[in-house]
């Protein structure tokens, strides 16, 4: 890689095959940033790379699982010896399994998806988080979801994991305190994407996942703790939480587990 190219800033984001992670990586590139983009379905990344005319000067595809951990701090390494250590770090990958905790096999779903969506974001900031405190800058954005604010019936294990990432990004951020280096808390609401499309009931303020990826790259770019996109979501989740715990359970009582997986 020239000089040239290595002065430009650099991404480093995961589940960037599809939805969220895909748009962000068309906005970063609109922007000037070179791409290092992690998913397991790599034959699909290198497909959408050519078609956007990102060459290997500006993008580098890395095939890992983020449910490994060895898997994805190997590919956080790798970005590091071929490109540099990132500039920004998006650990978007994230899996959501309805759940029924009466069900033997969906303790496992529990596990898979704490697996992904907590352990495996650890992992991808792992490889990272030395090399930009001594460099004194640099972005971990945790990707969460408005889910992280309630529980709902039948999603306890997406809901159980969005919630810890707000809560570790909130952990991690006072670690790095005073180093240089921002951890931005992004909470999506309703983005349109091919996996939300199978969804059968409403979705409010539902945006588009260039719109998403619009502000969601302006908050990064601003280094906010805690982002909830759309605005129209934040109040939303903020009367969800002010909402009495009686007549939230009412509201909410006997919603059926959703089978449907979807992955960021």
């Amino acid at each position: 890689m020239t000089s040239a190219h290595r002065s430009s800033p650099l991404v480093f984001i995961t589940g960037a095959s599809s939805g969220i992670g895909q748009a962000l990586a068309a906005r970063f590139a609109a922007a000037g940033y070179r791409l290092a983009l992690v998913a397991r379905r790599t034959a699909e990344l290198k497909a959408w790379a050519d078609a956007q005319g990102l060459d290997e000067q500006r993008c580098a595809i890395f095939g890992a699982d983020v449910a490994d951990i060895d898997s994805i701090v190997a590919a956080g390494q790798a970005c590091i010896e071929q490109m540099g250590v990132p500039d920004v770090v998006v650990a978007n990958a994230g899996i959501s399994i309805g759940m029924d905790t009466g069900e033997r096999e969906d303790i496992d779903v529990m596990a898979r998806t704490f697996a992904v969506n907590n352990t495996g974001m650890a992992a991808t900031f792992h490889p990272f988080v030395q090399a930009m405190r001594q460099r004194g800058s640099g972005r971990l954005v945790a990707v969460a979801s408005v889910a992280a604010i309630r529980g709902l019936p039948g999603h306890g294990a997406y809901c159980a994991s969005k919630a810890a990432v707000a809560a570790y990004a909130e952990s991690l951020r006072g670690e790095l305190r005073g180093s240089g280096v921002k951890v931005v808390t992004l909470l999506p609401g309703y983005v349109d994407t091919p996996l939300t499309r199978r969804n059968r009931y409403p979705m409010p303020f539902l945006m588009s996942a260039e719109a998403f990826a619009d502000r969601a790259h302006a908050a990064i770019e601003a280094g906010v703790a805690w982002r909830v996109i759309p605005w129209q979501m934040g109040w939303v989740a903020r009367l969800l939480r002010a909402m009495p715990i009686a007549l939230f359970d009412r509201l909410l009582a006997g919603r059926p587990r959703k089978h449907r997986q979807s992955e960021n």
